[in-house]
């Protein structure tokens, strides 16, 4: 599972990155506000564990630019123990309040807690126009026809299905599919969308997956207009 810690104490980053790694988290690491927005929004986490007193940005700033675009669980992670702040935190979007100093094991079975319910929550099938992504079965059709998907192909569909109507960038795509940076002159993305395009457009009359120029990749149904209009990518 993937976590993002937003903190700017550099021995609880070091002591909370060491520990949730052994316990076989993905850890990522933002040390004051600005970044952990950019984070929190650009990219998706099971988790997010947020520092109210922050450098740049405050974490109530944060959580509520997290919240204008997503429901990522988050865990407020603070010395501030008055109620006020604790009440602010939950009326604002957090899903739970820790206060320092904080029981490791505690906070690690609060994380699990909090990525449980989400997965229970998620849907398992998605639906975008006709194109309809089992993520359980792993397995997706179009207009009751399936879809011969590769692995990768179907993780890197999976992706764009749960975040059908964003725009997506390369580097947010390589993140979520591959889990790894690659060079800037690397064009995996390009060739991963064009062979998915193929299967998933190339077939029909309607095309669900758009490139949007200077900005990376989006699933979803545009109207004819706009379909016309748009700029054909090769």
């Amino acid at each position: 599972m993937k976590v993002l810690i937003v903190e700017d104490e550099h021995k609880v980053v070091d002591y909370l990155r060491t520990g949730l790694t052994e316990q076989g988290w993905v850890v990522d690491i933002a040390l004051d506000g600005e970044e952990g927005t950019h984070l929190a929004t650009e990219y998706d986490y099971d988790v997010i564990v947020l520092d109210v007193m922050l450098p740049k940005r405050d974490g109530f700033a944060v959580l509520k630019a997290l919240r204008a675009q997503k429901s990522t669980p988050v865990i407020m992670l603070t010395a501030r123990d008055h109620i006020n702040d604790r009440v602010r935190g939950l009326r604002e979007g957090a899903d739970d309040y820790l206060t320092k100093p904080f029981s490791f094991l505690e906070l690690v079975e609060r994380l699990h807690a909090l990525a449980r319910r989400t997965r229970a929550q998620e849907s398992t099938l998605i639906s975008v126009g006709d194109l309809y992504v089992d993520l359980i079965g792993r397995r997706a059709t179009r207009d009751g026809l399936r879809l011969d998907l590769t692995a990768k192909e179907f993780q890197l569909l999976s992706v764009l299905a749960r975040r059908h109507g964003d725009i997506l960038s390369k580097t947010a795509i390589t993140e979520l599919v591959w889990e790894v940076d690659f060079e800037s002159h690397t064009n995996v993305v390009e060739t991963a969308i064009k062979r998915l395009r193929a299967k998933l457009d190339g077939p029909f009359r309607t095309k669900l997956l758009h490139t949007v120029r200077g900005m990376g990749y989006v699933l979803e149904v545009r109207e004819a207009r706009e379909m016309r209009e748009e700029p054909r990518a090769w």
